[in-house]
Parts: C-alpha cells; sequence; structure tokens
C-alpha cells in the first residue's frame, strides 16, 4: 500500500496541489495530511483528489472545525488501520509512544524518518516551503516486509521534485 504524505501545507495552495500531483502520479492509494491544512481551498484539493483520505487538524486549524463534517478531518491522536498496518496521526508531537506500527506527525516542518522499538516514526516535513527554501512530502510503501519510505523535496523555484530512500526492515508483533 502507496500512502502519500504532507504536512503544514498553510497558505501555500499551490505548493499543496504540487505535492498531490507527485504523490497521486507516483501511486499513492491513500493521502495523509498531518495538520496545519489551513486553507479550505487545500482541504478541497484533497477532497477531489480521487483518494481515499484523511486529515488531522493543527494548531493553525481552528477555523477549519466549522467543516469538520464536510471533509474527513479528525482530531489528535487519532489511530487507524489500513490493512494490517496500526498508524497513529498527530499534528503536534505530543503523542510519541510507540503504540502503533507507523506514528505520523507534523508540526516541526522538519523531515524525519525514524524506526525505533518496531515503530516508524515519519514526519513528511513542511510542503509550504516557509522556513527553508524546499516543499516536501513523502511516500510511504508499506510491504509484508518492510516500509519503504521515499522523501521529496522540491526547491521554490524548480518545477521537479528530488527524492531519496529509507528502507527499514519491518518488525511483525
Amino acid at each position: 500500500m502507496k500512502i502519500g504524505i504532507l504536512s503544514d501545507t498553510h497558505t501555500k495552495v499551490a505548493m499543496a496541489k504540487d505535492a498531490l500531483e507527485l504523490l497521486i502520479g507516483d501511486g499513492a492509494e491513500f493521502i495523509v495530511h498531518a495538520g496545519d491544512i489551513v486553507e479550505v481551498d487545500t482541504l478541497n484539493l484533497l477532497k477531489k483528489c480521487g483518494l481515499r483520505y484523511i486529515a488531522v487538524y493543527g494548531n493553525n486549524d481552528a477555523h477549519l472545525a466549522q467543516y469538520h463534517g464536510k471533509y474527513n478531518l479528525v482530531q489528535e491522536p487519532h489511530y487507524f488501520k489500513i490493512s494490517d498496518t496500526k498508524f497513529k496521526l498527530m499534528h503536534m508531537p505530543y503523542y510519541m509512544a510507540p503504540d502503533t506500527d507507523v506514528v505520523i506527525f507534523g508540526h516541526t516542518h522538519e523531515f524525519e524518518s525514524d524506526f525505533k522499538n518496531g515503530t516508524l516514526f515519519l514526519n513528511p516535513g513542511e510542503a509550504c516551503a516557509r522556513n527553508k527554501p524546499v516543499s516536501e512530502c513523502v511516500m510511504l510503501d508499506v510491504t509484508e516486509t518492510s516500509f519503504e519510505v521515499t522523501y521529496y523535496t522540491k526547491e521554490k523555484k524548480e518545477t521537479t521534485f528530488k527524492h531519496q530512500k529509507f528502507s527499514y526492515e519491518r518488525v511483525k508483533s
């Protein structure tokens, strides 16, 4: 299962669109937004992308609560399962216990891919390119035996994304 992950889009709807198009074009089957969505236009992109998606409220998203029933918005920490993989989704990195197979978070605007105690901790970085000159997102390919992470970056003035791959042997409990 290929899961496209982005976070911290803030007011940069065009960058969110670029990241979504990249992830979908590379075969994402499910999309996760790890918070600080900020713009209703970004929620519309998620809803109209043609894939199942989930988005967690970030610390800058309180105004989006009025749209809760219209979009697949959840509060943190949100636990869900895809196939036989358990996920925990949050924006703020407050619930970092290794109590699922994958912990997805945002907020720090820093990419992180760390495998500890049988759990993958994954932060896709910032799609908005606010704190640095690159827009970031991640593809997580979950297989029976591994977690394959592709980290994408695109310079603000570039049109194509570069990528870097990380692989972790999956530990079954």
